[in-house]
């Protein structure tokens, strides 16, 4: 189904462009994360139904649906989607697919082998393609593809809109080799990632020139080199048809023809009834009606669920006796509403009925859910403050809200730049450390925010993080603005649109509908609702002043102490890992001692936000709205209540499905924010622009890349540099552990779970459903009972 919070199109080609728990950071704990060994950690497994070819039958036609027609068939687009990946998958060469453990893997059928040949003076790889792959026209597959695609995507030309041109700028020439089927490559510099160039290949009448690779493939693909060929696109009919090809030279495909078809999320289930779809993905409350639907028709009792299950006796008398009664107005009213109740009962039942025909698939999907912190501005910019959101968040808790109910293995996921399971994954967390509440109030502590610091007047204050030495550069200006925090408040409220406040209560209805959805208090609001101000009884008000102390504020010392200590532990980083003795004098790591005045860490039990200088700690939430969203707004609902533990407070808005990224995330016009990163197989190219740290540009805003986070490091960039220059695969992974130890560090994006992937499909069809890290085989899908011959696409179960 549709994931908000996942940037549009964030396939492997669009990555490059859109859901912590004890002691002060405790050195021992990690001794055994400092290990250069890899993490034996597996992936979940696919469920796809699997059987051998010769148990699945010939023919027949297969409707999948996807959430939108896609807007353009070149994958190397911006506005490619999932739906294009899909489709160019079963049309198109893909010369290295992931793997059940998202591993790159040489595909037989369109290579006999790729390997670098030479690797001084310069990198050569040399691919030997398959003597059989030609292009549905009948041309050979080679070189001259090769190179037009290299052209095409290289940057050198502006006239070919495209969205990324990651590792092909930094190939030198593409030569014919030895024979016809024989591609040359030469590299002006290194490139480890060199396994994800050329896939999806297109021919080179596409790639040719701008216009055929501008317009000529966004809407048809008259020369492929798959198991199918497309056949057309229906945009009324919402289709894009696919038919076995001819020119097909590895095993045939089972199926006569594939069908993506449009249904939106909200409509799934009603088609699976009609039979409108064989394979969907689908929602927790979509997946718990079909495990219903098995359930009842084993047992032979009637329907405990559904339209008028929850009809009392008391009120089923009232009904007939108002539907009875005298009165001929309430008469009228009971008996429609009896007869609209009977009807719905029956439509349910008849859906259930038919529902009984799918399994649900379920694995975890090859994508993570993440908490950002927007690190441009606001109380955000300061780092404590950040690593304090971070210490605050029970990331295992999290995990198992959304995955446990689902029998999926809730594990909270310890790498931004790889998954369990895939090579290279070991959990980088201990570098940021795991859930304290007490050291977060310290580091909020350090960094001002105290209890009673909202009711004191601004005053000057140097403490060592660099957002307060800009903030003390600026004070002539915040002078000036006096009100700028109620100005602020009120431009906010202006900015807050209709549409705005309609998704607001559109998503309240979504998550009061859901089942076993929470009733949190942000859900219940129809707008705007600040966790930590609530007034709740007991709750008291803030007290006026604290406990001023003059000596260091020891738990802060070893916090700013350890961290880079902990990054280079965790990382390798030897050199990272030593404490200086001026880090253990007054003065010496910046923030890592209190100033004179600064107040004591808060208690344990904090009564209501925290504030500084006449401002409160609050916290810009920016949440989805859509039906689709319920489960990304209870993890939401938590991480607000988990916040308000240690002072922070939380505004928390819901806004409409299809702004959420552009108008918010994109745009940085938020503080926090769940959404997720597809995963990749090649992190140091895909990773880079995610985690970069931001540029400045001429007009004075900051070139940001994918980094919706605004927070990097030169170092981190240095890493990645490094890694992707790095020919030895073994040493490429640990420059990514050491990246990733320093992106935990820098807190500016926390991974929360790798997200579930539930997929309703026909019991009858084969090698399909949740695929997990691995690409499809769609040559392989297919009934293991055969099917009428010209059944009709919407048959009734």
């Amino acid at each position: 189904m549709s994931h908000v919070g996942v940037p549009r199109g964030t396939v492997r080609k669009r990555r490059s462009l859109a859901l912590l728990t004890a002691g002060v950071l405790t050195i021992p704990a990690l001794a055994g994360c400092s290990s250069d060994s890899e993490e034996t950690s597996r992936a979940v497994p696919q469920d796809i139904a699997p059987a051998a070819r010769d148990r699945v039958a010939d023919g027949s036609t297969v409707n999948w649906a996807v959430d939108a027609m896609p807007t353009t068939l070149n994958a190397f687009q911006a506005d490619a989607d999932t739906a294009t990946t899909k489709i160019t998958g079963a049309l198109l060469p893909t010369l290295f697919p992931m793997d059940a453990a998202g591993h790159p893997k040489l595909n037989p059928d369109y290579l006999e082998s790729a390997k670098i040949i030479e690797r001084e003076p310069k990198q050569v790889v040399l691919y030997k393609l398959n003597q059989q792959a030609v292009w549905s026209d009948g041309r050979e597959i080679g070189a001259p593809d090769f190179v037009a695609q290299w052209r095409a995507l290289s940057g050198k030309d502006s006239a070919f809109w495209t969205a990324r041109n990651a590792g092909y700028e930094r190939i030198e020439k593409i030569e014919r080799g030895s024979d016809d089927l024989q591609v040359r490559v030469t590299f002006a510099k290194p490139y480890a990632d060199w396994r994800s160039l050329f896939s999806p290949l297109y021919p080179k009448e596409i790639t040719g020139s701008p216009d055929t690779f501008n317009d000529g493939a966004r809407t048809a693909l008259k020369n492929t080199a798959g198991p199918f060929q497309l056949k057309g696109v229906d945009k009324a009919k919402g289709t894009v048809t696919l038919v076995r090809s001819p020119r097909w030279w590895g095993e045939k495909a089972k199926l006569d023809s594939l069908v993506f078809r449009v249904v939106a999320p909200k409509d799934r289930t009603k088609a699976l009834a009609d039979g409108t779809v064989h394979v969907t993905d689908i929602d927790a409350a979509t997946a718990n009606r079909i495990a219903l639907a098995l359930r009842d028709g084993s047992n032979g009792q009637p329907l405990t669920h559904g339209p008028g299950a929850d009809l009392t006796p008391a009120a089923a008398l009232r009904s007939w006796a108002l539907a009875h009664g005298s009165d001929e107005k309430q008469a009228e009213i009971a008996q429609a509403a009896r007869e609209a109740n009977r009807k719905a009962v029956v439509a349910y039942g008849a859906e259930q009925k038919a529902l009984r025909g799918y399994a649900v698939r379920k694995s975890l999907e090859p994508a993570y859910t993440q908490l950002a912190l927007n690190g441009e501005s606001g109380p955000l910019a300061d780092d404590r403050v950040r690593r304090a959101v971070a210490r605050a968040l029970d990331r295992q808790e999290l995990a198992e809200t959304v995955l446990k109910p689902l029998g999926l293995p809730a594990k909270p996921l310890g790498s931004h730049l790889a998954l369990a399971g895939q090579p290279g994954y070991k959990d980088g967390s201990g570098a940021l450390g795991d859930q304290n509440t007490k050291e977060a109030q310290a580091l909020l502590a350090d960094a001002g925010w105290t209890q009673g610091g909202a009711a004191e007047k601004p005053k000057d204050t140097k403490a060592g993080s660099e957002a307060e030495k800009k903030d003390a550069e600026k004070e002539g200006e915040e002078k000036k603005a006096g009100t700028a925090e109620k100005s602020e408040k009120a431009d906010a409220d202006e900015k807050k649109t209709d549409k705005d406040k309609d998704a607001d209560k559109d998503a309240d209805k979504a998550d009061r509908a859901a089942a076993g959805s929470d009733e949190s208090a942000a859900s219940r609001a129809e707008g705007l609702y600040i966790v930590g101000q609530d007034d709740k009884p007991g709750a008291g008000p803030a007290r006026s002043a604290a406990t001023h102390v003059l000596a260091p504020s020891r738990d802060a010392a070893a916090q700013s102490i350890a961290l880079l200590r902990q990054a280079g532990a965790v990382s390798g980083d030897s050199a990272a890992a030593k404490v200086t003795a001026q880090d253990k004098q007054p003065g010496g790591a910046a923030g890592a001692y209190a100033p004179v005045g600064t107040a004591a860490p808060a208690p344990a039990s904090v009564k209501g936000p925290l504030g500084k200088d006449g401002k409160t700690l609050t916290l810009r939430f920016v949440l989805p709205a859509g039906p689709g969203s319920q489960s990304l707004r209870g993890v939401g609902d938590r991480i607000a209540a988990m916040l308000e533990k240690i002072g922070i407070g939380t505004e928390i808005t819901k806004v409409p499905d299809e702004s959420y990224f552009k108008d918010h995330i994109a745009s940085g016009d938020y503080d926090l924010a769940l959404y997720s990163w597809p995963a990749t197989a090649y992190p140091a190219t895909d990773g880079r622009p995610i985690y970069a740290k931001p540029e400045p540009a001429t007009d004075g805003s900051l070139l940001v890349e994918q980094n919706y986070t605004r927070v990097g490091t030169d170092h981190i960039d240095q890493l990645f540099d490094q890694a992707v220059a790095e020919l030895d695969e073994k040493a490429s992974r640990e420059l990514m552990k050491q990246a990733d130890a320093r992106i935990w560090a820098a807190a500016g994006s926390i991974p929360l779970f790798q997200r579930p992937q539930l997929v309703a499909v026909d019991k009858k069809l084969s090698n399909v459903g949740a695929f997990g890290f691995a690409a499809p085989r769609y040559q392989d899908i297919g009934f293991t009972e055969r099917q009428a011959a010209g059944s009709p696409a919407d048959r009734k179960k």
